[in-house]
């Protein structure tokens, strides 16, 4: 498996244990999971390779992506 599908891989895990929680805030929930448990360089790593395109990632992932994206601009 490349680094960018693990990645991607683990954040569809996390993804699949919000979701099941149900409720709205799911998305939320994965990007404060990310952040708080992933190394600044796995998230860098991460949203760099998702926009690249080309992973398949949990819908949830995809609406935690802004919130990724939002935290890692306000760190620069």
């Amino acid at each position: 498996m490349k680094p960018d599908e693990k990645l991607a891989y683990m954040a569809n895990q996390i993804a699949q244990f919000f979701a099941s929680q149900g409720g709205d805030s799911a998305a939320s929930a994965v990007a404060d999971h990310i952040e708080k448990f992933w190394n600044p360089d796995m998230r860098r790593d991460f949203l760099a390779a998702t926009a690249r395109g080309g992973l398949t990632l949990h819908p949830v992932v995809t609406a935690a992506l802004p919130l990724l994206k939002a935290h890692q601009d306000a760190q620069i």
